[in-house]
């Protein structure tokens, strides 16, 4: 009852532009994480995202928070996708993406079969120049791989 309460509250709004990027971040995120359907409160925190002029106020975590979410939420956004593989590929460098972060979003656009070659490239160019893995855990490598394979990119 929460989260229809809470969705259909969103729904609402003429705007969401009193919701921070963490925010909107946190709450698809939420409803995935609690499998949660929603799709109208989905699609209105995707349109938001998608008229933003930028994503500079989304952080790394709110970036892979919010295409881990749809993905697993199996809420169909290709516009919304699109946005953020564009705003990762401007980025000058990918190193305030965490492993599992990285992880997550390429595991998400494999699982939406969301195709974005070049920033399957970027996050491969970024993986393959760090000096060692370390910091990936077994399951953050195998989700990066499954993704390649997946999405049939190398």
């Amino acid at each position: 009852k929460l989260f229809k309460k809470v969705a259909e509250h969103i729904i609402g709004l003429d705007k969401l532009s009193e919701f921070k990027a963490q925010g909107l971040s946190n709450i698809v995120w939420a409803y995935a994480t609690a499998e949660e359907s929603h799709p109208k409160m989905f699609k209105k925190v995707a349109r938001h995202i998608i008229g933003l002029e930028n994503l500079s106020k989304f952080k790394a975590q709110d970036l892979s928070n919010i295409v881990w979410a749809y993905a697993t939420a199996e809420e169909s956004h290709p516009k919304l996708f699109k946005k953020v593989a564009e705003h990762i590929i401007g980025l000058d460098k990918l190193s305030e993406f965490k492993a599992q972060g990285l992880s997550n979003i390429v595991w998400a656009y494999a699982t939406a079969e969301e195709s974005h070659p070049k920033m399957f490239k970027k996050v491969a160019r970024h993986i393959i120049g760090l000096e060692n893995l370390s910091k990936f855990k077994a399951q953050d490598l195998s989700n990066i791989v499954w993704a390649y394979a997946t999405a049939e990119e190398s």
